[in-house]
């Protein structure tokens, strides 16, 4: 039965677009290979970075392998404290996927479930929700972000640095599930007046059933493809809030954190320190957002 449904979903005209799309093809090839380096950097990469046994300081701030002070050792060189760049890019990848697609699936269930019951619903309930959102709105993201971190710290003072990464998680998918709430009720509202929403009410199928069984599946279009563009614009909120010091610690940097030490030496001559990771995390937003808008042209059937 499994089989039957993903022969399908592969054989289904949205399947032939994506494979049909360079662009698509070229984004998830990338975004693959920063998936794999992420995900299997404790085999792949060379040194262990955070080890501070294997850390010597008369090999920090060395340049690149093909730089004339370089050395072969440390192929994209070394930051102030020793730690072989390349490494650190692994593993700093790794958490800023987690942190993009952690945030991205909560604010997708926050938002697709209460924009579900706005727009299922109506009447006074769907205008409060409305007016929530238009209040998040109305503040920029990083700004909500940085109170909620401001919040976590001044009441876990003591547990903040081992929290870091959940308030910051946290922080991110509390900004972002207004877009799916929004787009969510917009698309029920209009399931709802159809015939075969009539029809289940009709026979007394339960209102929590018919917006999970029914119309759930007819509004994911759209939220799919928001989702995909969502995770990352979380990589980039994550990394700017590294950015700023209100991020994970330094003991285990994301791409944002890794940017944020280059940049206190990128004065001082040494680029590859926060180059590397800013072209990283450009890589990474981009495969995603590749990704993202092939697959709202594959669901579009006017630009097929």
């Amino acid at each position: 039965m499994i089989a039957a449904r993903w022969r399908a979903a592969w054989d289904g005209d949205v399947a032939w677009a994506l494979r049909r799309s360079p662009g698509f093809l070229l984004s998830f090839a990338l975004l693959v290979l920063l998936v794999a380096a992420a995900l299997f950097a404790d085999v792949i990469a060379p040194h262990r970075p955070f080890d501070l046994a294997t850390l010597d300081l008369l090999d920090a701030r060395l340049p690149p392998a093909w730089a004339a002070e370089g050395s072969a050792k440390y192929l994209l060189g070394t930051d102030g404290q020793g730690r072989d760049v390349l490494s650190a890019l692994m593993f700093g990848l790794r958490i800023s996927l987690a942190v993009g697609l952690l945030a991205t699936a909560i604010s997708l269930v926050i938002g697709v479930t209460l924009g579900l019951v706005a727009g299922y619903v109506g009447g006074w309930l769907d205008a409060l929700l409305m007016r929530v959102c238009d209040v998040m709105l109305s503040f920029p993201p990083i700004l909500v972000a940085l109170l909620i971190d401001g919040v976590g710290r001044a009441m876990l003072p003591q547990a903040h640095d081992s929290l870091a990464l959940a308030v910051l998680i946290a922080a991110i998918a509390l900004t972002g599930w207004v877009p799916y709430a929004r787009t969510v009720r917009g698309s029920t509202m209009v399931e709802r007046r159809k015939d075969y929403v009539s029809a289940a009410r009709l026979i007394g199928v339960p209102g929590t059933r018919i917006m999970r069984r029914h119309v759930l599946p007819n509004v994911m279009g759209p939220v799919l493809v928001l989702a995909t563009l969502q995770v990352g614009t979380a990589i980039l909120i994550e990394a700017t809030l590294s950015y700023l010091g209100v991020g994970v610690p330094a003991t285990s940097p994301s791409l944002g954190t890794l940017i944020r030490i280059g940049n206190e030496l990128l004065l001082s001559g040494d680029w590859w320190i926060s180059v590397f990771p800013g072209l990283v995390l450009v890589l990474a937003t981009l495969s995603i957002n590749g990704m993202g808008d092939a697959l709202r042209d594959a669901l579009n059937p006017r630009l097929r």
